[in-house]
């Protein structure tokens, strides 16, 4: 498909050809990375295209390899070893990429992030209520990534209120590049770091016949299926499937200027993130599966500091030191991102300017919310005798069960003609919306039944 000037997000110019003072820095800015795609685009050259176009769908997809997600995922190999859930977790990066392609479309056709449009398409109650249920869960979850930062640093004997005030102003610092495209690669640069988990899963010496024989069929249910393995079905989904990645997402396409023409490259961008983060999610499975394998009690665990201690004579120190690192660089990218996605929808609800193209003085409210919820979570983290563990797998589970709704308002989105226009869901991609939401409901109701009836199953 072809792009002309005029579908570019160039600002226009008033009668005398001065730029027109409602015209934004951000506007300007983004005109000007378009100018580079229309030029890649012209010259025919796919891969500088698909370089310069690449970045929301990979930051969404490592930054939901989050803190909480890689602790999800070593506990179900400390807890169950590579059988079951390995082809487990490449469904849920099968629903996470389902869920974020109808997000580029819905972003790219409308221009318009994804509170912004409930708000103008349901009203103001429905736009509050979206943005209240995000900032809740998002908040949670923010919290869990200091929690992440925390133990990544105590590993490497960091006092924890060094850690996380690094991270605190790792993250806050990251604003004042000022430019959407440029703190977009800073943080892609630092989300590379979630691989450390592959080479950490080598120092455990898998057995690849088994890994490959795991990826093909499902494997048996160790114990059977008890409370403990319901919720950490529910975990490894909210470890993939969140609320905070449609609104960080829709957002990000449009901050970044995608249009209908870069739809494409949206879904390779996404596909390429959600790979690289399906293959971290293993690794870190693989890397912790000699927990389960020696029969360690990991019960007494309290952060991702104790698996990387726990994993220590089994990995070595270079393997214990690689597994710490992953934890918290995905604290860091996920502190960054997540924080942003509710800065976005606070802007979008609340009708303020809303991008990390903007001025300090022009976008007050959209940096101040990034540093306020920042700030927030890092105190709460340093509270005294707080059950880390506990709090980090609770809250996937938290971001699981309020993923339902997020879902019907975008499925409810995605089908709206008036405007999405060609781009509306095909019925597979309602099949495919509806199933998810299907199977999260199911999973969800029966995590309901066991919490409200304990001894249903066992513990």
């Amino acid at each position: 498909m072809s792009e002309s000037v005029s579908e570019l997000p160039i600002p226009p110019l008033g009668p005398s050809g001065v730029v027109r003072e409602d015209i934004g820095r951000e506007d300007i800015l983004r005109g000007l990375d378009r100018r580079f795609v229309l030029e890649a685009r012209r010259k025919k050259r796919p891969l500088r295209l698909l370089w310069l176009l690449t970045g929301p769908g990979v930051l969404v997809m490592l930054g939901e390899n989050d803190g909480p997600s890689m602790v999800s995922y070593a506990t179900t190999g400390a807890t169950y070893g590579i059988g079951f859930f390995v082809p487990f977790i490449l469904l849920t990066f099968l629903m996470a990429f389902a869920v974020q392609e109808m997000t580029v479309r819905l972003g790219a056709a409308t221009q318009r992030g994804h509170a912004e449009l409930i708000f103008q398409r349901f009203g103001p109650f429905w736009g509050y209520f979206a943005m209240g249920d995000l900032v809740f869960g998002n908040l949670l979850t923010l919290v869990t990534e200091f929690i992440a930062i925390q133990a990544g640093g105590l590993y490497f004997g960091i006092p924890p209120w060094l850690s996380v005030a690094l991270g605190a102003v790792l993250v806050i610092a990251s604003l004042a590049l000022r430019r959407y495209a440029t703190w977009e690669r800073a943080l892609m640069t630092l989300a590379v770091f979630n691989l450390l988990f592959i080479p950490a899963a080598f120092f455990a010496h898998p057995d690849g016949a088994a890994l490959l024989h795991a990826t093909m069929r499902w494997g048996p249910i160790s114990g059977g299926v008890t409370a403990g393995f319901v919720t950490l079905c529910l975990a490894n989904i909210g470890a993939t499937v969140t609320p905070w990645m449609i609104f960080f997402q829709q957002s990000a396409v449009v901050d970044k200027g995608l249009t209908t023409a870069d739809i494409a490259e949206g879904r390779l961008d996404t596909a390429l993130g959600a790979v690289l983060a399906a293959i971290a999610a293993i690794a870190t499975v693989a890397a912790a599966s000699p927990l389960f394998a020696h029969h360690v009690d990991i019960s007494h665990f309290a952060s991702g500091a104790d698996f990387a201690t726990g994993l220590k004579p089994y990995l070595g120190t270079a393997g214990a030191s690689l597994f710490a690192l992953g934890i918290l660089e995905a604290g860091l990218v996920a502190a960054a991102t997540i924080s942003t996605s509710s800065a976005y929808a606070f802007g979008e609800t609340l009708h303020t300017r809303h991008s990390l193209n903007l001025d300090f003085a022009q976008g007050k409210w959209f940096y101040g919310a990034v540093i306020l919820s920042t700030a927030i979570a890092a105190l709460v983290v340093l509270i005294p005798g707080a059950p880390l563990l506990a709090l980090t797998l609770t809250v996937n589970v938290i971001a699981t069960l309020l993923m339902a709704p997020a879902l019907f308002f975008l499925l409810l989105l995605v089908n709206d003609r008036e405007i999405m226009g060609d781009h509306a869901n095909t019925w597979r991609a309602n099949l495919a919306g509806g199933t998810i939401i299907a199977l999260i409901a199911i999973v969800g109701a029966l995590y309901g039944v066991i919490t409200v009836f304990p001894g249903l199953l066992g513990t």
